[in-house]
C-alpha cells in the first residue's frame, strides 16, 4: 500500500525555526519529525511513501540520504505551493488503488490499520480521521450521521464548543482525485471533500481517541515535547530529561525533567532549565536560566542570561546577562 505525506508547507506560524529548515524536518526528541509519521505508516503497512515540496528541498535530500529503510519513498519536485490536494493530484501517476494521506507536521499514534478496514468496510471513497476536542475554534467541526457518514463540513465556531475535528489522516480511492485539476493550488478541505459529499460520493468518517497533536505553532511544539516526555505518546520512549546523542550536561547544571538537550547540544555548570527543548549544538552557557524555550541549531543563551517563553532561530545569540522574554529571534541575530 501506498502513502502520500503532505510535506510543502512553510510553516510561517513556527519561524523563526522554519526559515532555515522545513517543518516537517524540525527536530522531535532530537530526531527531524519526518521520521515519526514515516515510522507510523511503515507499521502500518505502508511500503512506499510519496513526498513533494518546493520550500527548502534540498533539505528533503539530505533527509531522504539519511533514512533509508522502510518505507522507500518517491520524491517528487513541485514548482510551486500546490495545497493539499493539488499536492496529492501531483502524485496521481504513483496512486493505482486505495492510499494513505498524513499531514508530515502531526503527532499521532493513530491505528491507521483500522482506518483502512473501516474505508474498505464502508466502500468509501474517502475516509478521514477525526479526534475530539474540547474548543473546536481553530479547527472547525465535522458532521456525520450516526453510521459515520460524513454530511458537512462546518466553519469554525465563533465560541469555545467541544466536538470532532478534522486530524489529518485519510484513506482515498483514486477516483476521490478526478476532476482535480494538474498544477494548480487546491485545498482538499475546503474544495475537494464538500465537492464529493455534493455530488453523493460516500465519504466516512473515523472517531478516534488516539493522540493527536498538530505541530505548527511554538506552543503546541513545545506541549508535544512534554507530552512524550510524560509518557502520553505510544511509541515515542525516553528517559527524562531526554539528553541526545553527544549532547553534554556538566555535573553543575540543573535540568528538570521536562527538558529535552538535542545531539551534540552543552549545557554549562550553573545553567538552570525547564520546559524547553535544545536543538542540535545549542549551548547554554555558565549561570544562564532558560524555561519554556526553543532553542535552535546552533543557538546561544550567554552567561548569567536568562530566557523565557522564546524561540531563538538557528544561529541566534543571546549576550551574557541580558534578560529576554516572549520574542522570536531570527536566525544569526545577536541580542543584547
Amino acid at each position: 500500500m501506498k502513502a502520500v505525506v503532505l510535506v510543502g508547507g512553510e510553516g510561517t506560524r513556527l519561524r523563526p525555526l522554519t526559515e532555515t529548515r522545513p517543518k516537517p524536518l524540525i527536530p522531535f526528541m532530537d530526531r527531524p519529525f519526518l521520521h515519526h509519521p514515516l515510522d507510523l505508516l511503515s507499521e502500518h503497512g505502508i511500503e512506499e511513501v510519496v513526498l513533494s515540496s518546493p520550500y527548502l528541498e534540498e533539505e528533503f535530500r539530505a533527509f531522504l540520504k539519511e533514512r533509508g529503510g522502510s518505507p522507500r519513498i518517491t520524491w517528487i519536485t513541485e514548482e510551486v505551493p500546490l495545497g493539499t490536494c493539488g499536492a496529492i493530484a501531483s502524485a496521481r501517476d504513483h496512486l493505482e488503488d486505495t492510499f494513505v494521506v498524513c499531514n508530515g507536521d502531526v503527532l499521532t499514534d493513530l491505528d491507521v490499520t483500522a482506518l483502512v478496514a473501516l474505508h474498505r468496510e464502508r466502500g468509501a471513497v474517502a475516509t478521514i480521521a477525526l479526534t475530539p476536542v474540547e474548543d473546536a475554534r481553530p479547527y472547525g467541526l465535522v458532521e456525520t450521521d450516526a453510521e459515520g457518514r460524513i454530511l458537512a463540513f462546518r466553519e469554525k465556531p465563533s465560541e469555545p464548543v467541544p466536538g470532532s475535528v478534522n486530524a489529518g489522516t485519510y484513506v482515498l480511492e483514486p477516483r476521490a482525485l478526478d476532476g482535480v485539476p494538474e498544477g494548480v493550488p487546491v485545498s482538499i478541505e475546503r474544495e475537494t471533500f464538500p465537492d464529493l459529499i455534493a455530488r453523493g460520493e460516500p465519504l466516512y468518517a473515523l472517531v478516534s481517541d488516539a493522540y493527536w497533536r498538530d505541530l505548527g505553532t511554538p506552543e503546541s511544539y513545545l506541549e508535544a515535547h512534554l507530552d512524550a516526555l510524560a509518557g502520553r505518546v505510544a511509541g515515542v520512549s525516553t528517559d527524562r530529561p531526554h539528553v541526545g546523542p553527544g549532547a553534554v550536561v556538566e555535573a553543575g547544571a540543573a535540568v528538570e525533567e521536562t527538558v529535552v538537550v538535542g545531539r551534540r547540544a552543552r549545557v554549562a555548570d550553573g545553567a538552570r532549565l525547564r520546559r524547553s527543548v535544545l536543538h542540535e549544538e545549542a549551548f547554554v552557557a555558565e549561570d544562564a536560566e532558560v524555561s519554556g524555550s526553543i532553542l535552535g541549531p546552533r543557538s546561544e543563551v550567554g552567561a548569567g542570561a536568562e530566557v523565557e517563553d522564546t524561540v531563538l532561530g538557528e544561529g541566534a545569540r543571546v549576550a551574557p546577562g541580558a534578560a529576554v522574554r516572549d520574542e522570536r529571534v531570527e536566525p544569526g541575530r545577536s541580542v543584547s
